[in-house]
């Protein structure tokens, strides 16, 4: 029998015309240094979007970053605290949404909310990376050292993280790279990039020594067939955590990625109508490392995950004695690897295994572990009043 206690977090900004034209203020902060580089390093972190694999709990009032899918911290400052000290928190910016920058700023109170950076629409992560690294560049100056990640990710060593940021900076702030953070697959994943491993970057630590190597070739999420063949050959997972200085940035997108180079200009001018009229979305992945023959690949071994349905929270979070994921008041008698998930009431699983359930006020949505990772289908079928608004109907 196991129980968790959940606690729930409680649901004002810069936005971007305010932002790029540099009216915000940063608080006084003591410096943390790199020890490598001698450089102070940024964050810049992506949380917009809802996160609709997570129905019911993520709605577009309490979206996925805001959740407590993993520990009893929502996810955003999950991510802000793991980062801390190397990344201390008025260091940090946040790309959001104008419909949550509140909600997401009371969970990560300890960010200047001149770091918020809102976005007119939704923009896509390459035109975020840019406004990111324009901000970084214009508050800190062209080469200083940023890292880049979602917002939405599991880590279950911190502590490696943070040495494997030290490591990728002692090469973006020497060489004019991409560096992107590589995981050991565990399994063919489909969902996830792979980075395959070429030349060292230093020949003297290679990769057998976990050393750096040029990409030779990105794959966006292959088919099955093709993931297992990109395993035997020595691909990584893209973690989708990127270190690189503000400027090599702004050149490689500039370089490589027309959807959103030619709003770099005015960008850097402030004009926020030009800049959303000039973006096409594209991700980062397919628009700059499927493009760049500069980018970087470094093995980290920080037990990285993507929380990116209800079947992920069975790697993620910590199991009990027979694999159930659970979060709240759950009691698990005779019943082994599910995910339950409780909020407003106790939920008591008997003899059953393989299984998603989660309560909330209202409604309880149950499925198999299989069926969870697309809920296209099921929302498509269902009334808007219950799809946007679960328990409420």
């Amino acid at each position: 029998m196991s129980e968790t206690r959940v606690i729930r977090p409680e649901a004002p900004t810069l936005d971007l015309a305010t932002a790029v034209a540099g009216t915000g203020t940063l608080e006084e902060a003591e410096p943390e240094t790199l020890r490598d580089t001698g450089t102070d390093m940024w964050a810049v972190i992506f949380a917009g979007g809802i996160g609709t694999r997570f129905w019911p709990l993520s709605t577009p009032r309490r979206p996925k970053q805001l959740l407590a899918l993993v520990h009893e911290r929502p996810l955003i400052a999950e991510t802000v605290m793991r980062l801390a000290p190397l990344v201390p928190s008025d260091r940090v910016l946040v790309v959001t949404s104008a419909d949550i920058v509140d909600a997401l700023h009371d969970a990560i109170p300890e960010v200047p909310r001149g770091n918020m950076l809102v976005e007119p629409r939704p923009l896509g992560t390459a035109a975020a990376l840019a406004w990111g690294a324009q901000e970084v560049a214009r508050r800190a100056g062209p080469d200083t050292v940023f890292c880049a990640l979602h917002a939405d990710l599991s880590v279950g060593y911190p502590d490696v993280l943070r040495d494997s940021l030290r490591r990728a900076a002692t090469h973006a702030a020497t060489e004019r790279v991409l560096v992107a953070l590589g995981a050991t697959p565990t399994r063919p994943e489909t969902g996830f990039g792979y980075l395959q491993p070429g030349h060292p970057v230093d020949p003297l630590t290679g990769r057998a020594e976990g050393g750096a190597c040029r990409v030779t070739h990105f794959v966006e999420k292959p088919g099955a067939a093709l993931a297992d063949v990109l395993i035997e050959k020595g691909a990584l997972w893209n973690t989708g955590i990127f270190v690189w200085r503000a400027q090599v940035v702004l050149d490689a997108l500039a370089t490589h990625t027309p959807e959103v180079a030619s709003a770099l200009p005015a960008l850097a001018a402030g004009t926020l109508d030009t800049v959303a009229n000039l973006v096409t979305s594209i991700s980062i992945d397919r628009g700059l490392l499927e493009r760049s023959p500069h980018v970087v690949v470094l093995p980290t071994e920080c037990a990285w995950d993507d929380v990116g349905t209800w079947a992920s929270l069975r790697r993620v979070r910590e199991l009990d004695d027979t694999g159930n994921g659970v979060m709240g008041p759950v009691y698990c008698v005779e019943s082994s690897g599910n995910v339950i998930h409780a909020e407003s009431c106790s939920v008591v699983a008997y003899g059953i295994s393989g299984m998603i359930v989660v309560s909330i006020d209202g409604l309880t949505f149950v499925t198999t572990l299989e069926r969870a990772s697309e809920l296209g289908p099921l929302l498509n079928a269902l009334p808007g009043s219950l799809r946007f608004n679960p328990g409420r109907a």
